[in-house]
């Protein structure tokens, strides 16, 4: 996939942007300008596919409820994560015209891509591209958040079925707050990095 207009049109927005073939290299990218400090991590499959978590881990304090240690519970790394002077997380939509577009249903990965941290990183395979803002909603709604339900063994229709967003009242619902960037948040440090690889969801 040829990134250019979308990168041209995240960096207008005011977003600094890496464009890599790769996960391994987008990854090593990473690893070489995160060093030293706290970070925090968003769910994401994509990170999980990149090894993004045991590379950072060796030589930075990592926070990630998907990793959690011995007796401590999630909601305490969650807490840590947020307060990190780093953050990652993916996308669950991103707009060639340059909206993004995220659904959560714990709220803290929505939290920390708006406010809190030095640094936040936006990690975005291919297959998260859209050719607009509805398109890109509708990705998050219709093919993220089923396959995500999926993932986590959710008991929704979107998760039995896998096919779309059935805007259900199941207690197990995941997609419970919708964020949209319009353009780089004031006094924010946010880099999105581009794969041309599918990952995640």
């Amino acid at each position: 996939m040829d990134f250019t207009n979308i990168k041209n049109n995240l960096e207008n927005l005011g977003y600094k942007v890496s464009c890599f073939e790769n996960k391994e290299d987008a990854a090593d990218y990473i690893d070489a300008n995160v060093d030293g400090t706290t970070v925090g991590f968003g769910g994401s499959a994509t990170l999980h596919e990149m090894g993004l978590y045991e590379k950072l881990a060796s030589h930075n304090e990592v926070y990630w409820h998907h990793a959690l240690p011995e007796g401590v519970d999630h909601m305490t790394i969650r807490n840590k994560a947020a307060a990190a002077k780093v953050y990652f997380s993916s996308v669950n939509g991103l707009a060639e015209t340059g909206e993004i577009i995220n659904i959560d249903g714990m709220g803290n990965r929505l939290a920390s891509i708006f406010f809190g941290h030095e640094k936040v990183y936006l990690v975005v395979g291919a297959n998260k591209i859209a050719p607009d803002y509805d398109a890109a909603l509708w990705r998050a709604r219709n093919i993220a958040s089923p396959k995500n339900a999926q993932r986590l063994g959710m008991k929704t229709p979107c998760a039995v079925k896998g096919d779309k967003c059935y805007n259900c009242s199941s207690p197990d619902r995941i997609c419970r707050g919708l964020s949209v960037h319009w353009r780089n948040l004031m006094a924010s440090d946010t880099e999105i990095v581009l794969i041309n690889e599918e990952l995640g969801y």
